[in-house]
């Protein structure tokens, strides 16, 4: 079933700081009128320059993070992160390696170089061990290299099926990626702050919620603050990777510090226990189903329409109908969550449902005194 994706069902309302005025197409301001006009999104379908379907890897009692023993190998997981892969790479990586390097010696291995594959690896190095990653697929023919990139958590877990081991491993993870990429924040790696105006179901910022520090200076806007024929709008900050130079940065930064890729599929665990190396960390993500057999883990698929880039829109939007995201690589316009689809081929109706209902949204920008 394909359905639009709702943000504001997993994210924390928020709003920011950093920007206080409004968005239009045009400059109505009356007399007095403290409305900033924004730079508009064009949005047509004759300014879309690709169109994407990718698949998250979905577990609904949350991402798996454990140890055990193949083989006389320790074989580390890290996979099932759902839409908060690039959220959680670091932090999730972290508790990963912290399980599988305490009192190890010798080189480890890494299996998939998605974000997860990656990240790994990286703190594997960091830490002072030799690594070799084997991946079926680089970047750019990874799931990773799909992902929105907004440093939010988003669809990653039931509420009704994790437990509070969990959500404090969850929130660790959460706690160390915000710090992490804050500190790469820039054009080498991609990362860069912006606005984001946030459609809520009429709540504020909650303070006892404990993702509210990941939407710094959160706040809802009046009607005469902000430019949406909708109501009940707030704006925070966040976060945004680009995500394609990312993933090319990281593959730079492992390569240049002695790690090695090779191109490698597994077909069973026993497959995997015959490496060389006595520590492996499993961050195959959905490959996970079938060489593992969890069957819990299933795809969500999101499907994006990009267009052409614009430069001057310096903010983001998530809603009800999806998000925009701008990105130095094109608007990114999402999207569909769709349970179970495992297509990776985009379809041309929900491609045109998702254009046209932003479309909508960016055509009725309207601006109140």
């Amino acid at each position: 079933m394909l359905t639009t994706m709702n943000r504001r069902a997993f994210m924390a309302t928020g709003s920011a700081a950093l920007l206080s005025g409004c968005a239009t197409t045009v400059s109505r301001r009356s007399p007095g009128s403290a409305c900033t006009p924004l730079a508009p999104v064009k949005v047509e379908h004759n300014r879309i320059i690709r169109s994407v379907a990718g698949l998250r890897p979905y577990r609904a009692s949350g991402f798996v993070v454990r140890r055990e023993d193949l083989g006389g190998k320790a074989l580390v997981h890290n996979y099932g992160h759902g839409g908060a892969g690039i959220t959680l790479s670091w932090g999730s990586s972290r508790l990963a390696t912290r399980l599988g390097l305490q009192g190890h010696s010798g080189p480890v291995a890494v299996i998939g170089a998605g974000v997860m594959g990656l990240t790994t690896a990286r703190l594997a190095q960091e830490a002072g061990y030799q690594v070799t990653i084997y991946t079926a697929a680089l970047p750019p023919d990874t799931t990773s290299n799909i992902a929105g990139g907004q440093i939010s958590p988003f669809g990653h877990f039931s509420e009704r099926a994790v437990t509070p081991e969990w959500r404090r491993q969850f929130l660790a993870a959460m706690d160390y990626s915000w710090s992490r990429f804050q500190i790469m924040v820039g054009d080498e790696y991609g990362i860069r702050w912006l606005p984001t105006y946030n459609q809520t179901d009429g709540g504020g910022p909650d303070p006892t919620n404990p993702l509210e520090k990941y939407h710094p200076g959160g706040r809802m806007l009046t009607r005469g603050e902000h430019p949406f024929d909708l109501d009940d709008i707030g704006i925070y900050n966040t976060m945004y990777v680009e995500t394609g130079r990312f993933l090319r940065q990281m593959v730079r930064d492992i390569e240049t510090a002695g790690g090695r890729i090779q191109l490698r599929s597994f077909a069973n665990p026993a497959d995997i226990a015959s490496l060389p190396e006595n520590l492996v960390f499993n961050c195959t993500g959905l490959g996970s189903r079938e060489l593992f057999g969890d069957e819990e883990l299933i795809p969500i698929r999101g499907q994006l329409a990009i267009l052409l880039p614009q430069p001057e829109v310096r903010y983001a939007f998530t809603g009800e109908d999806g998000y925009m995201f701008p990105r130095p690589d094109g608007i990114l316009l999402g999207g569909t969550f769709e349970r179970n689809m495992w297509s990776t081929v985009p379809e041309p109706g929900a491609i045109a449902g998702i254009v046209d209902s932003h479309r909508r949204l960016f055509s009725g920008l309207r601006c109140e005194a």
